[in-house]
């Protein structure tokens, strides 16, 4: 599978009109399916409980006047003007505003984190520190001095991210629940109950079940569908005013609000959490920034999305404004409003939008997940790539069947959109409150603005999403809890993995072996090199890891040519192929010791296949060619106190990788049925099975052709693979906090997630796993 395909999306951005225009167009199948789908519920959950519509025509004028300002507020000023702009080379999302903020402040939670990683080509691109005397110098050294503000800025990140799970659970049950509901329309009150639960609950298994599919199998479908859809609601808004009141225009006055909250007041105020759910789905424009361009979401927002939901609620408006008297309560949703000879129809095209965006929340929090689970931040799960052309196309089969099980259990436990709008509500409007937390900082930190702009920024925006806030929470137990518990659940989670696997790392820091004990210890161990390459896993990026010592301590013998192999997330969305291997030596050069660092973007998808093991020999390999660490054997001009491992780590050498385009001239691997005539290169060859075909280059020296000769020997005898199996526990003393959190939470979540990807790649007739026990 190729894996690279889609990183560099963002360079298409740039292309014709024609391809902006095309992105516009998936963009509506896949970011605008849930914001397009608001309209079947807004009315209904706002006229809930907490106001009624009376002959004045008060209260739906204002409330219409609510979702006019509330929509051209936050979804197009906010995100399409100001938000989609702090993209993080191309990806937008909760993580990504993270991650920008970490690279500019020099702020990092991964503990991997190397001075090398800072060379990146994406990493350093468009960061400037700001001048000593403003506030954003200020705020970039607490930042980078106080713990607290660090470990701060990382919750708020994983807050946003626990609410875009809870989010995936509650929008498809509130979609497919409100679009359904259309039945009620056709049977009687009593009856109908019983038909919309079963049948939105069968529409919800179907969607989880065809998850393992992939999107872009019936992606095409998306765009047509959404783009169907807004064509009804907005035709059928357009008939509705002029038939029913041609002048409801004039309630997109503000003055209408006033008029609204003073006349509703308390009642007015709780039914904002309802009037919140028009902007459902605003923050798909920013999280899947990456798939398309800022330009493309906002030509598809501004002249076909806003436009419709606009036309769709000035119609519900105008028809409500001239019907007071509604049989049954239930009744004032949606559906009232259509034609009823366009109803069953509409039903339909309905049922298929909100299936639609479901797929995209759905599909947005397996990216979530996948990004939070690189970061360290959630247990290790499995990624399955459902398209190897479509870039960040995932499906996370535990994480489906979860979510699946959850959104079954509200749909069938709450039955009606008003509760699953309430807890919807609260979850959409806290990843708002999160990311205006975070661009206030990318104002300052990252764009060099004068703070009074990003408090501005943080008054205006903040205090309209604290007010929907409160609305939302004061509906704490009509099922605004259900995000809180979600949230808490998953906060927990993460909190649990990140600090176990944070304190794993710092007992291998700290009891990591000198390269000299393992050299000085040949002769007292006995050690005996064997044939072949030996493959060390470790997430160590200096010095040899505890697990191997205890390895030769117990079996003194190890392999011809030695690799410690770490495979590491690095705080950007994606690492270039020619970026990806970092490469030194360890130790002598006779001892033929080498450490390889694999780097991965947050957005990047692993290779675990035999092509690895290629690329990772071969980049060894052009390492020794182009005399990478020669002079590490040179004068150390360091101090005594001076670390030698990492000193070793400032001498490793960025080596592409075989398929990059850049890389086209390195050293490549040839099984003996290739073909390497009509070339210019010269070849080294023995055996005849396996070859390094070697560019034209200046004469290499004897020691430089042996040392290649040797590996390449080495990978002809095969590769061994020795995996850490390390067990956390406590050490003696500790808290009773500690010994539950480390014995029994990260221990539990350690056994039941996936080992390693390059654990599952690993053949298992060539792996040794040695056991060891940590106490953190």
């Amino acid at each position: 599978m190729e894996i690279e395909s889609g990183v560099h999306h963002n360079q298409i951005k740039k292309d014709s009109w024609k391809t902006v225009l095309t992105l516009a167009y998936q963009s509506l199948g896949v970011v605008y399916g849930d914001l397009s789908t608001s309209p079947l519920y807004v009315f209904k959950n706002t006229f809930a409980e907490d106001i009624e519509h009376s002959e004045t025509n008060e209260e739906i004028f204002g409330v219409l006047s609510f979702i006019f300002w509330t929509l051209t507020l936050i979804p197009l000023l906010k995100y399409v003007f100001i938000v989609l702009r702090a993209d993080d080379n191309g990806e937008g999302g909760t993580f990504a505003l993270y991650s920008l903020l970490c690279r500019h402040a020099k702020v990092n939670s991964l503990p991997s984190f190397q001075s090398a990683d800072e060379d990146l080509s994406s990493y350093k691109k468009d960061i400037r520190s700001p001048a000593p005397s403003t506030f954003g110098a200020r705020l970039k050294s607490s930042l980078e001095k106080y713990r607290v503000l660090q470990r701060f800025l990382l919750v708020l990140a994983l807050l946003g991210a626990c609410m875009v799970i809870g989010d995936g659970i509650l929008t498809p049950a509130i979609s497919v629940f409100s679009a359904v509901s259309g039945v009620e329309l056709a049977t009687a009150k009593e009856h109908h109950k019983y038909i919309e639960v079963p049948v939105a609950c069968m529409v919800l298994i179907g969607l989880f079940a065809l998850q393992h599919y992939g999107t872009h199998r019936v992606g095409f479908l998306f765009a047509p569908v959404v783009i169907t859809w807004l064509f009804c609601i907005s035709a059928i808004g357009i008939y509705n005013i002029f038939h029913w009141n041609p002048h409801v225009y004039q309630a997109l006055s503000p003055y209408y609000m006033y008029k609204f909250l003073k006349k509703t007041q308390r009642g007015g105020w709780m039914s904002l959490g309802g009037i919140l759910l028009c902007i459902t789905g605003s923050e798909a424009m920013f999280a899947d920034l990456g798939h398309f361009s800022q330009l493309s979401i906002q030509i598809a927002f501004t002249s076909i999305v806003y436009p419709s939901l606009i036309l769709a609620y000035m119609g519900q408006a105008a028809y409500l404004s001239q019907h007071h008297v509604i049989e049954d309560d239930y009744r004032i949703g949606f559906y009232v409003s259509v034609p009823e000879k366009l109803r069953w129809p509409v039903l339909v095209i309905a049922i298929m939008a909100a299936v639609v965006g479901s797929q995209a929340i759905i599909t947005g929090t397996f990216s979530i997940i996948n990004q939070c689970s690189a970061l360290g931040c959630f247990p290790r799960v499995k990624i399955v790539h459902t398209s190897s052309k479509i870039h960040g196309q995932i499906y996370i089969p535990e994480i489906n069947w979860i979510l699946m099980l959850l959104c079954l259990a509200v749909t069938i436990g709450f039955r009606d959109t008003k509760r699953l709008g309430n807890a919807s509500g609260l979850a959409v409007i806290t990843v708002m409150l999160v990311t205006t937390c975070l661009m206030s900082l990318v104002i300052v930190l990252c764009w060099h603005k004068n703070v009074l702009l990003a408090i501005s920024f943080v008054l205006f925006f903040g205090s309209l999403e604290a007010l929907y806030f409160s609305a939302s929470l004061i509906k704490f137990l009509e099922g605004a809890w259900v995000p809180v518990a979600l949230s808490l659940f998953f906060m927990a989670v993460m909190s649990v993995w990140h600090y176990g696997t944070l304190k794993k790392y710092e007992f291998d820091v700290q009891n990591k072996v000198p390269v000299d004990w393992l050299l000085g210890a040949g002769p007292t161990l006995g050690l005996v090199r064997v044939r072949g390459i030996g493959l060390i896993h470790t997430e160590l990026v200096s010095g040899i890891p505890a697990i191997f010592s205890h390895f030769v301590a117990n079996l003194p013998a190890f392999h011809q040519v030695l690799v410690f192999l770490c495979v590491k997330s690095v705080p950007i969305p994606h690492v270039r192929n020619e970026e990806r291997f970092l490469v030194g030596r360890i130790g002598p050069r006779a001892h033929r010791i080498y450490r390889c660092v694999v780097r991965y973007g947050y957005r990047d998808n692993h290779k675990d296949d035999f092509e690895f093991e290629d690329e990772l020999v071969c980049s060894i390999a052009e390492y020794i060619r182009t005399g990478g660490g020669e002079e590490e054997t040179g004068s150390r001009n360091g101090g005594d106190d001076y670390d030698d491992d990492d000193r070793k780590e400032d001498n490793m050498v960025v080596v592409g990788s075989t398929t990059s385009a850049s890389n086209s001239s390195g050293v490549r691997l040839c099984e003996e049925g290739d073909d390497a005539a009509g070339t210019s290169s010269s070849v080294i060859k023995t055996r005849k099975k396996v070859r390094f075909v070697i560019p034209e280059s200046p004469r290499m020296d004897r020691s430089t052709r042996e040392e290649l000769r040797e590996v390449m020997e080495a990978r002809e005898c095969g590769m061994a693979y020795i995996l850490g199996h390390s067990y956390v526990r406590a050490k003696g003393g500790s808290s009773f906090i500690k010994k539950v959190v480390v014995n029994f939470g990260f221990d539990f979540l350690r056994r039941n997630c996936r080992d390693p990807t390059y654990a599952l790649g690993s053949p298992h007739a060539s792996t040794l796993e040695v056991g060891m026990v940590y106490h953190v």
